[in-house]
Formats: C-alpha cells, structure tokens, sequence
C-alpha cells in the first residue's frame, strides 16, 4: 500500500479529526472551529481524498498571531485550517513511527515517553560528572529560517510517495496572513502547525547523528542544546564543529549573543539553574534551582489572580491559585527551592488577606467580622476604621493571626511550600534526579 492511501484511510482521518478536536485551538483564515469538522469531513471526505491523490489539493493560507514573549518581543504562531491540521495530524500519525525509532536517545522534545525533566537529569548527570565546560548554542529563530531545500531532501530519504512529499511541501510554502496580507514563505516551518515538530527533529537529527559521531555529549530539547566538555579547549574546539556544521550543511544561522561557552553556575535548562551543593564529601557537585525569570513569570501570575480589583469570589481565587501552583510545582519538584516557597507563600496569603479587607470593603462588617474572628470588641471597632492602607493591614498582626494558614486552608488554599514537600516526598525512590 502506498503511504498516502494510509494517511488517507478512513480510521486514520477519524481519529486524526478526533485529536484535533480534543486538542481545541482557535479556527484559520476560513473561520472554520473545530467543532464543524466532523459535519464537514463526512459531506467532503471524498472529494478532499480525492484531490490529495491526484496532488490537486491547496492547502488555505495560514493566519498569523502574534504571541508576547517574556523577553519583551513577539513570536507569531501560524495556525492552519481545522481541515488542514486534520490532514497534518493523519500524515504526522502514520510518518512518526518511521523516524521514531531512529532519533537519538539525547532528544528529548516532541516525542512520545519523553520530557523535559529527562533532559535536566541528563545535563545535571553530566555536570556532576565532571563535564562543567557547557558550549551553549542558541539557533537564531530556528523556526522561521529552516531550509526547505534541506529539510524535504531529508525527507524523501524515507518518504519515497510522491503525493505525501507534494502535500507536506505545499504546507510548508503556503503563506501566512500577517495584518490583512499574504506573505509568501521560502523558509520556516510554522509554530503552530500539527507536523512542525517532528519536522524540527527531522532536520535536527543530522545535527544528533554529527555530534554521536563526533562522540560529544549533548542535550537536545526541539532547537535548544547543549554540549558538555571536560576543558574549556574541548568547548571551544566542538562549539566551533558544531557551528560549521550547521552553518555549512544544515543551514542554520547561530545567534552569537545568546551563545558562548558557560559554567554550571551561569548555565540554564528550560527554566532550571545550577548552583553549589555546599556539602561535606560533595566538592564540585550541583543542584537544581528555578531561574531567576521563571520566579518573576510565577509572582506575576500570582499577583494577576490576587488583585484585589480582579472580578471574582474569593473561592475563584483559591481554585485559579491551585491550579497555577499545581501545574509550577509539578514542573520544578526537582528544584531545591523550599526557602523561597516559603517567602512565596507568606507574600500570597498577604495578598489574600488583603483581598478578604477589601471584599468586607464598609467599616461596620469589618468590625464584625473582626469579633467573628474572635477580636475583642473594641479593638474590632478601633480596626475597622483604621487609617492605615489596605496591604498594611494585611500584614499587621489583627489579620495575620486571624485569617490565619489554618483557616484559608478550610477554604481550600493549599501553600506552594506544602504542596512542594507532598510531591517531593517519593518523589526520589524511582527518580534520575539525585538528592542532595
């Protein structure tokens, strides 16, 4: 059977169409959602099969969102039609599988059984092993300037169906619309889209097999890697091979700002640092810590959901604040952080002690719900038309040991700190992570 007629068989699209409307996202240019795909895909499934086959088929333009990134810029995410991120979900389900089994053990992104928290393990690993010389390579806005040329030439190495190769190679030419215009693309692959990723690993898969070859040892997640050398003339001997290559074979322009030759200490990993253990019997080894940015993004997510002129009840602010703390401690339950969720954790239930002052808002239900705390009488009235501001108030001993960690747990707030020492509690039995 030919690969196209498995991309295109009927309980391949069922279930392509399926992922696509289990995973949401906006509609494209046609306005299409997701929720009209099934209705369209039973009116049209023939004559779109039928126009794919015969390489007919013209995928729509993309549209162009710009998203704000945390360093102040933009990155646009191009989002295809519902039907034709369909059609990349059914081919991407049926072309995975014969490249899967070929990628390097050290790539971790975009793949199946395979995370993030296994990439800092393996970085850490290295570091604790000796190899603190980092080559840090940052590809110039990777997803924007990859070569077609190169990358369908590596594609057809495996994909020998004509058909397959004329959809996959329209979609990456297709144009984006970018402030009511058309912009045509003859390089990039764009974010947004079903089969990006695992055209990204396709093409960096050279670049694996290179340093493998090569014999470096490296870590890879999608476009960002790094190599791990014993000397700093090793780093700067196999941070220039790589720079060659990518430059000479893959064609792929290297931002030299954001690259260079690093330290542990001055080293970071998707939103990881390292920092000294400090330990006795434990010279030059290191631990994780969360980055210094990665805090500021979590601070700001908290204040955003604890301001007191946020329209919400009190117990939509617990519920939003649990699933924000939930999903960042999950993400960094391998970080040495407990101090600083400490200091975290005291500043938000200031912040929710303030939000409680400003919702009892008038002085005679503050002074009564200061003697339902159990203040005496008249100190509840002396308090209820204080002066003072509101976040003083909030952090004066009237509220602290009123509204105090016990009641707000009634209420369902759950502290960063506790919710830390839960998921670390075995969470090193069956880790890659070593304690310290």
């Amino acid at each position: 059977m030919e690969l196209i007629e498995e991309i295109l068989r009927a309980s391949n699209l069922t279930l392509a169409s399926k992922e696509v409307i289990r995973n949401k996202g906006a509609g494209g240019i046609d306005g299409m959602s997701v929720k009209d795909l099934e209705e369209y895909l039973s009116k049209n499934r023939e004559t779109l099969t039928n126009q794919i086959r015969s390489q007919t088929y013209i995928p729509q333009p993309i549209r162009g969102k710009d998203i704000p990134k945390g360093n102040g810029k933009v990155r646009t995410l191009g989002i295809p039609t519902v039907v034709d991120r369909m059609l990349q979900q059914a081919v991407l389900r049926i072309i995975m599988p014969q490249y899967e089994y070929m990628f390097s053990s050290y790539s971790y992104g975009f793949r199946p059984k395979r995370n993030t928290h296994q990439a800092v393990a393996k970085s850490l690993e290295y570091i604790n092993s000796g190899y603190q010389n980092i080559v840090e390579i940052d590809l110039k806005g990777f997803f924007d300037e990859v070569n077609h040329v190169v990358l369908l030439q590596l594609l057809y190495r495996k994909i020998k169906c004509k058909a397959t190769m004329t959809l996959i190679r329209r979609w990456l030419r297709v144009p984006i619309e970018q402030n009511g215009k058309l912009v045509k693309r003859r390089k990039g692959v764009p974010q947004g889209s079903p089969i990006s990723p695992l055209l990204s690993n396709i093409i960096l898969h050279e670049l694996d097999a290179y340093m493998e070859e090569q014999r470096m040892k490296f870590v890879r997640y999608a476009d960002d890697f790094s190599i791990y050398c014993k000397t700093k003339s090793q780093a700067k001997f196999q941070g220039n091979e790589v720079y060659k290559y990518l430059r000479d074979k893959l064609k792929l322009p290297i931002n030299r700002d954001k690259s260079g030759i690093r330290r542990p200490i001055n080293f970071q990993i998707l939103g990881f640092g390292f920092v000294p253990t400090y330990r006795k019997g434990e010279k030059g080894k290191y631990q994780l810590v969360v980055t210094d940015k990665r805090w500021k993004t979590l601070k700001m997510k908290l204040k955003e959901i604890t301001r007191k002129t946020s329209p919400m009840s009190f117990n939509e602010r617990i519920e939003k604040l649990n699933q924000v703390t939930r999903g960042w401690i999950n993400y960094f339950k391998h970080a040495s952080i407990n101090q600083k969720l400490a200091d975290i954790d005291g500043w938000l239930r200031n912040r929710l002690r303030y939000c409680i002052w400003t919702d009892w808002k008038k002085p005679e239900r503050r002074r009564k719900s200061l003697i339902r705390l159990g203040i005496p009488h008249g100190q509840a009235y002396a308090w209820s038309r204080t002066r003072m501001g509101g976040w003083a108030v909030a952090q004066s001993p009237i509220l602290v040991t009123t509204i105090t960690l016990e009641r707000l747990r009634k209420r369902g707030y759950i502290s960063m700190l506790s919710l830390y020492q839960e998921v670390s509690v075995n969470n090193y039995k069956n880790s890659l992570f070593p304690k310290f």
